[in-house]
């Protein structure tokens, strides 16, 4: 299989997940894109499910393929998310943010009872960090930020180049929500936690990349097959 193809095989094994009557969180880039493609076929062909997208290009796929949508704010919670990685490690945390929808991908991840990630076997690291991992702050005071990120990153050993994202016109990239993103490679996180606590501290991140926790299951597309990968209980 083609890489495109291990996606949209992923997004089809995670399709099986769902039920009539669900609330979705729907991702957000091209993997999960596959996946809202899919849910709308189903969709057209009777399942009555509700999503909430997590970036406003979601929105407008899953709207124009006639995917009924709610915000967070008219449920008390959603059954499933499904949505892409970065990188995935062998506890199922993730880096998260390629497609610059971090910060909403993971208040919906957050709110929803399972959350289950679809990747292609690229995606699987042994180690986090290879992929830069992207980080959201407030435009004001952004270069103060980025120096207490070197600093937290430096008090768990961790060091890296760190820089703005750009648009396709070479400015700052610019989110959903209107803040920057800086990518710091890091290149090998090997306390995903430690370096999550200290990120959050810092009081002009908005939120980072690291999804230490959230994923239940992550499907895995190779050129061999599809193969599911459960939390271990804790």
């Amino acid at each position: 299989m083609s890489a495109d193809e291990m996606k949209k095989a992923a997004a089809a094994a995670a399709l099986e997940e769902v039920r009539p009557g669900m609330r979705l969180g729907l991702g957000t880039g091209s993997t999960a894109t596959w996946f809202v493609r899919l849910l709308a076929e189903r969709v057209a062909a009777g399942l009555d499910v509700v999503g909430v997208p997590t970036s406003k290009a979601t929105e407008v796929l899953a709207r124009e393929l006639g995917i009924r949508l709610i915000t967070l704010d008219d449920v008390a919670g959603l059954d499933l998310t499904v949505d892409g990685a970065d990188e995935f490690d062998p506890n199922l945390d993730l880096i998260k943010g390629g497609g610059a929808a971090l910060l909403r991908e993971k208040i919906v991840a957050a709110d929803s009872r399972r959350m289950i990630v679809i990747t292609d076997e690229s995606k699987r690291v042994e180690t986090l960090g290879a992929f830069p991992l992207p980080i959201e702050v407030v435009t004001f005071g952004a270069t103060a930020t980025i120096r207490a990120i070197a600093d937290a990153a430096r008090s768990v050993g961790l060091s890296g180049a760190l820089g703005f994202r750009r648009s396709a016109e070479g400015d700052k990239l610019v989110t959903d929500q209107g803040n920057w993103l800086v990518d710091a490679s890091f290149r090998q996180i090997s306390d995903p936690k430690a370096l999550a606590s200290a990120l959050s501290r810092i009081p002009g991140v908005v939120e980072h990349g690291l999804f230490i926790g959230l994923a239940s299951s992550v499907i895995v597309a190779g050129r061999t097959g599809i193969q599911r990968i459960d939390r271990s209980p804790t």
